[in-house]
């Protein structure tokens, strides 16, 4: 008779477990085992790991589920908010509370909807107590709610000091309103774990500015990660028709979307300008695009030659983007097929790599070396 573990009598997995099997996949430095983990997920959108080994993940179209670390997927998990699940709309990120192991507190980003036909992003804590999320508390809402299904952002990063920063787009009819401090679009902000304002913001005491705002100009940013050396936010957002962009989103700064940019409007058609004294240039960025989604520093040993690389998922091109870095340049980009839309990537505790598929028959698919 199989044992069952814990976790599983507690979450009601699938007790059948199916052989991994690996295609394999060659790069640059190192030919990987490519494994379909788990299956069967609509359109999963981010994911993080417990401190079991198995993995959270959140479905756009509203579900939050855990997947063992052998694939086996939960029912949903209840006590989710409701969502706007439409366009680019839905459930979105995910991150655990620094102190996980002992307060079990998540976060989750998602576009709420809002009286009026309206909807806007929102980021709730909740305690996740076995089948269900518990206490949940809405501690960010975006100030402006419109009619639209596009550009919510939604990537959630902890800093080492215990502070969230939430990502927020320009909802893509709001664009000029990136410039405007008075308003949450397109803007990175920074908060405590209650949602209250965290300290040294830099335009908490501008009368005509929103306290929590931390960075502006962005247009849509999909990817965030803390540096492990430096401790800075690095950040990834999409351009229009090119463009898309990496950054260093530092204090006060202004990104100058859509003043500066190196993408165009879709159909062809000139926006802005590409540089202008006083905003900052990105680090990187893509012409053509390749709609970045996701986003991990590896620190792994077990994947040679990829030792502090930044990895980016594509979804335009369904590839892995590994980033060289030297200091805070791009010195090498290697381009992997996957062969699918890539929405989240993720460093693993194990030293391998984790990706998440954007599709109805969303995948999680796990690298590792041959």
């Amino acid at each position: 008779m199989r044992k069952l573990s814990l976790f599983s009598l507690i979450v009601g997995l699938s007790l059948t477990t199916q052989p991994l099997l690996a295609e394999s996949l060659k790069t640059e430095k190192v030919t990987l085992d490519m494994q379909t983990l788990s299956s069967g997920l609509s359109h999963p959108w981010a994911m993080q790991f417990l401190p079991d080994g198995s993995f959270l993940v959140t479905e756009r179209t509203g579900t939050l589920r855990y997947i063992s670390k052998t694939g086996e997927k939960s029912e949903p998990i209840q006590g989710v908010p409701a969502v706007h699940a439409k366009g680019q709309g839905g459930l979105l990120g995910l991150v655990l509370d620094p102190d996980f192991a002992k307060n079990k507190t998540i976060y989750i980003s998602y576009s709420e909807p809002r009286d009026g036909g309206v909807n806007a992003t929102a980021v709730a804590s909740a305690v996740l107590d076995g089948k269900s999320l518990k206490q949940l508390k809405v501690i960010f809402r975006q100030a402006e709610a419109i009619n639209s299904n596009h550009h919510y952002g939604g990537r959630l990063v902890f800093t080492p000091a215990g502070e969230l920063f939430i990502t927020l787009g320009d909802r893509g009819s709001r664009r000029d309103d990136a410039q405007k401090l008075s308003g949450h679009f397109g803007k990175v902000v920074k908060v405590n774990k209650d949602g209250s304002v965290a300290a040294g913001n830099p335009f908490a005491g501008q009368a005509d500015a929103k306290a929590d705002v931390w960075s502006y100009g962005h247009r849509n940013i999909q990817g965030a990660a803390i540096h492990p050396q430096t401790g800075l936010l690095w950040t990834h957002e999409h351009g229009p028709q090119g463009g898309d962009e990496i950054n260093i989103a530092a204090a006060g700064k202004n990104y100058g979307w859509p003043v500066i940019t190196y993408g165009e409007e879709y159909g062809g058609g000139v926006i802005g300008q590409k540089t202008k004294e006083g905003l900052e240039q990105p680090l990187h960025y893509w012409v053509p695009s390749i709609a970045p989604s996701g986003m991990s520093f590896y620190t792994g040993s077990q994947i040679n030659g990829w030792q502090n690389n930044l990895l980016v998922g594509s979804l335009k091109f369904g590839q892995l983007v590994r980033l060289e870095l030297t200091g805070d340049k791009v010195s090498h980009e290697e381009r992997i097929r996957i062969g699918s839309r890539i929405r989240d990537v993720q460093a693993g505790p194990d030293g391998a790599v984790y990706l998440l598929t954007d599709e109805n028959d969303g995948k999680l698919l796990r690298l590792s070396p041959q």
